[in-house]
């Protein structure tokens, strides 16, 4: 049994991005730094910010006054931005700059007097920060058959933005739909689903030629994770998602040759580490890297806390090391 190990897998810039400013934040004010709601979607991640004093909230008023507070990357819709204001919080905005790109556009289409159509997963806090970016004039579709539930008042004055950790081939066939029953439907000038997704569905896409069985280390409620498990079914490859090793079973590789493995956009490398280091006892004899996209893209670390560190996040490691 040999391992096709994707290329680019792991974390993204955002997410190096949003764990550097957590970290930061704690080496400079100390603990406790509040942060609303998960700051990247993996259970590892966020065990081990809490373990070093990050404290993991839903909501800011669970913020005691004069606290600081980290909004996560999945971005914060307006009315958060403004409470943390009112109460004279600190604020350090770990929102990734690709999802903040889709908020600017949000609020250039509105002042423009058009309605909106986001694609994305109900309920899902990038959803709900983009979507919280204005006072009404936006509406939700999570597939196609939503499409023709649309109550559009003007057909001639609509846009439309995405969720940047979609199915690529999904939100293309969304966009597809809407342009075939709004002709003159507007989007982004650039698409919004981020380079990091891309990237890792395409190194999916080509893993998945020649796997018999593909496992996708990330987290249940990671959507980019999700996603990448999606691609590979879709192309009728036995997938499975993991959090940990330990979570792999032995059943899902029997009779299989070549595993692949790749992990999503909020998992650490020591994760998809530890899965090798499994396959290895359960009989895996060589691991080869795949080629794929080169990613050299660095988001900086907001004002205040520049100069603290570099801005890559140093990886995490388990809970009180």
């Amino acid at each position: 049994m040999n391992v096709l190990l994707a290329n680019p897998r792991g974390f993204c810039a955002g997410v190096d991005r949003a764990i550097a400013i957590v970290l930061q934040a704690l080496a400079k004010f100390g603990a406790p730094i509040y942060v609303r709601h998960e700051v990247v979607h993996n259970r590892f991640v966020v065990s081990d910010l809490t373990a070093k004093g990050a404290v993991f909230v839903d909501e800011i008023d669970q913020v005691p006054a004069g606290g600081t507070v980290v909004f996560s990357a999945h971005g914060v819709p307006k009315r958060v931005r403004a409470e943390a204001e009112a109460r004279g919080l600190r604020v350090f905005d770990a929102t990734c700059p690709l999802v903040t790109k889709v908020h600017v556009e949000v609020e250039k289409m509105r002042a423009q007097g058009r309605e909106i159509v986001m694609i994305g997963h109900a309920g899902h806090p990038e959803v709900e920060g983009t979507m919280g970016q204005c006072d009404g004039g936006i509406h939700l579709v999570e597939s196609v058959a939503d499409v023709d539930g649309l109550a559009i008042e003007n057909p001639d004055a609509l846009a439309y933005v995405t969720q940047t950790t979609l199915s690529v081939d999904d939100a293309a066939a969304i966009v597809a739909a809407l342009r075939r029953r709004y002709p003159r439907i507007t989007g982004p000038k650039k698409d919004d689903i981020c380079y990091a997704t891309q990237n890792r569905q395409d190194a999916v896409k080509v893993m998945a030629r020649d796997a018999d069985v593909v496992i996708v280390v990330g987290s249940p409620n990671s959507s980019n994770s999700n996603r990448l498990r999606e691609v590979a079914a879709n192309r009728g490859v036995p997938s499975y998602m993991i959090d940990r090793a330990d979570e792999l079973d032995p059943a899902w590789l029997a009779g299989r040759k070549r595993v692949g493995v790749t992990a999503g956009a909020s998992a650490p490398e020591v994760l998809v580490k530890e899965v090798l280091a499994r396959l290895a006892e359960l009989g895996a004899t060589d691991v080869h890297e795949l080629e794929g996209a080169a990613e050299r893209v660095v988001f900086p670390l907001p004002r205040g806390l520049q100069g603290q560190a570099a801005t890559k996040a140093p990886e995490v490691g388990p809970p009180g090391r």
